[in-house]
């Protein structure tokens, strides 16, 4: 099958997407909006970018009505968030914050998550997640269309690591005590299922 998106709709385009880019780890984004009401909500358009300095992005879309998500205006407005793993634990929970709530609500107390001060940013981490990615703004870039369908890659810098220690390990993350979740198409999540390790070949090969 050859599909040429320009002769889809953006739902179509959308569904081929998230049908070939799986499984995707998920952002579970808190942020502060400026009076004060804590966000949170998932997003499973993220990636990591570098190393030096330690920089994440993620891609909030645009809602049905084409307005901005609450996570974007916020950050927009403060340039400070916290990017919380999800575990499986957390699956039920987290899916109940991607209900499009009045904006003078807080996903925090509606899902059932509890708040902790973080220490170099405003809005708080999600205490029930294993692993909280404190992160400062360090640019927006909006892609496509200004509607549905189009959204803003979000950049940040991660200024502090939390990391249970029960995964933590001579500077290593155990991802098999992590057990976090994927998304898939549709409503399908994953998590990590059967591992292997495959050792990288030098070149030039050793005699």
């Amino acid at each position: 099958m050859i599909i040429d998106p320009k002769n889809q709709t953006r739902q179509e385009n959308y569904k081929l997407m998230i049908g070939s880019i799986v499984p995707r780890p998920i952002a579970f984004v808190s942020t502060k909006s400026k009076d004060g009401i804590l966000n949170l909500a998932p997003f499973s358009f993220f990636t990591a970018i570098s190393s030096a300095p330690p920089t994440i992005c993620f891609s909030p879309g645009r809602k049905a009505d084409g307005s901005k998500k609450d996570t974007l205006v916020n950050i927009e407005a403060t340039g400070e968030f916290v990017i919380n793993v999800v575990t499986e634990e957390m699956a039920e929970a987290m899916n109940e914050t991607a209900t499009e709530i009045p904006s003078d609500m807080s996903e925090f107390e509606y899902a059932g998550f509890t708040p902790v001060a973080s220490e170099s940013v405003r809005p708080p981490r999600v205490q029930e997640s294993p692993i909280n990615l404190e992160c400062k703004l360090l640019q927006i870039v909006n892609v496509g269309i200004d509607g549905p369908g189009g959204a803003s890659l979000v950049i940040g810098e991660i200024v502090r690591f939390h990391i249970a220690d029960f995964l933590y390990e001579n500077g290593r993350i155990d991802t098999g005590l992590l057990n976090p979740i994927g998304r898939l198409a549709g409503n399908q999540y994953t998590t990590l299922g059967r591992r292997f390790g495959l050792d990288r070949k030098p070149w030039p090969p050793k005699s």
